[in-house]
């Protein structure tokens, strides 16, 4: 990470955790370019460029500031794409880095691309990202404050050396897990669960009817350095769930380690992120109890909840050994009931507009006290 002066009176920097920028052009005093550092897999493809979080410093509050989003372009599933920062998709902004808003004036250029935002701060920093950042001290602060709930288990280290974290509530017979983050750029997911185990750690009656397993940070090595969505070997902790590789991807090993080992579970759920799409979708199967259970889901958080899919509920196609998601793999190793579920960042229906945090953990909360009616 980097910290770039671009003038006498302003600069950019990323040097935080989280932080994430590419090149640096000055165009004038109150216009730069900032460049997506985006991220590729194991094979030097699929570069994806949905994540940047940079503050820019020393400027004069109440005088406007020209910032250029450019290097957006990439690759999705080995198919060229213009990027993920599109004219649905503005940044968001924040001049104390906990409050954010998303950046009203701004113009979307699909030629370049490039996608122009023009902030007015009221003081002299501000900071600029694709979502509201969810970092690791984040969870740190959540943990300090439901710790005499959960229990906490360390299942194994990332690539880096960082906890990977196992967070159990309740004493019911029937198991829920839930697991967040498993691409780091997707906070949203983050918020999410935030809202979901403030609301495990206060309400007794979903403590007393299950057992909660809870893997919140999936990808913690990729949170701290501004990663995309694959790890420091460039591997996908979603699309590589089936592969052994405990020297390239330990906290795939150790996820699927601490699950296989488990007994049954009533049902399992991944929370992502995606740019203009918002669905639930279930395994591979033909079984009609899964599928019903999955309809019931479905329509429950349509009807209770502010999820506003884009497409029906939907089963995953099998897939060739070693791309297996891990609701595929669940599935496929234990006979698990497991779902993945895509929230959108840009507008969504329900909300009328872009959803910010509050409404990350309002549907946190939506989501477990639902799962705690469909399956009573």
């Amino acid at each position: 990470m980097l910290t770039t002066a671009l003038a006498f009176f302003i600069s950019v920097t990323w040097a935080f955790e989280g932080g994430s920028a590419g090149r640096l052009e000055v165009v004038a005093p109150d216009h730069v370019r900032v460049g997506a550092q985006g991220e590729k897999d194991q094979d030097g493809r699929n570069r994806q460029a949905n994540w940047y979080f940079f503050q820019v410093k020393g400027v004069r509050p109440g005088k406007p500031i020209t910032i250029d989003l450019v290097d957006l372009p990439g690759e999705y599933n080995y198919q060229a794409n213009r990027g993920a920062v599109n004219a649905e998709t503005p940044a968001v902004w924040s001049d104390d880095g906990q409050t954010w808003r998303h950046v009203e004036d701004y113009q979307y250029d699909p030629t370049e691309p490039r996608m122009r935002l023009r902030i007015t701060p009221r003081h002299g920093n501000f900071w600029v990202a694709h979502t509201p950042p969810y970092t690791n001290r984040h969870l740190d602060r959540l943990w300090r404050d439901v710790r005499n709930s959960f229990r906490r288990e360390e299942i194994g280290r990332s690539v880096d050396g960082r906890p990977l974290w196992l967070w159990t509530i309740g004493t019911g017979p029937k198991t829920i897990w839930l697991m967040f983050r498993q691409h780091s750029w997707e906070t949203g997911s983050s918020w999410t669960g935030e809202g979901a185990i403030r609301e495990l750690a206060r309400n007794a009656a979903l403590q007393r009817d299950y057992t909660w397993k809870v893997l919140p940070m999936a990808d913690p090595d990729g949170v701290a350095r501004g990663g995309v969505r694959f790890n420091k070997y460039g591997f996908d902790l979603n699309r590589n769930w089936d592969v052994n590789g405990v020297a390239k991807m330990p906290e795939i090993a150790a996820q699927r380690k601490v699950m296989l080992a488990s007994g049954p579970a009533a049902l399992f759920f991944s929370l992502h992120n995606t740019e203009t799409s918002e669905y639930l979708e279930g395994p591979p199967t033909a079984d009609p109890a899964l599928r019903a259970l999955g309809e019931r889901f479905s329509q429950a958080l349509e009807a209770r909840s502010s999820f506003a899919p884009t497409r029906p509920l939907s089963f995953a196609a099998p897939v060739a050994p070693g791309r297996m998601t891990v609701i595929h793999g669940l599935s496929a190793q234990r006979g698990w009931p497991a779902f993945l579920m895509e929230q959108r960042i840009s507008t969504q229906s329900k909300y009328g507009r872009r959803p910010l945090i509050e409404d990350r953990s309002r549907f946190g909360r939506e989501l477990v006290t639902i799962m705690g009616e469909i399956l009573q």
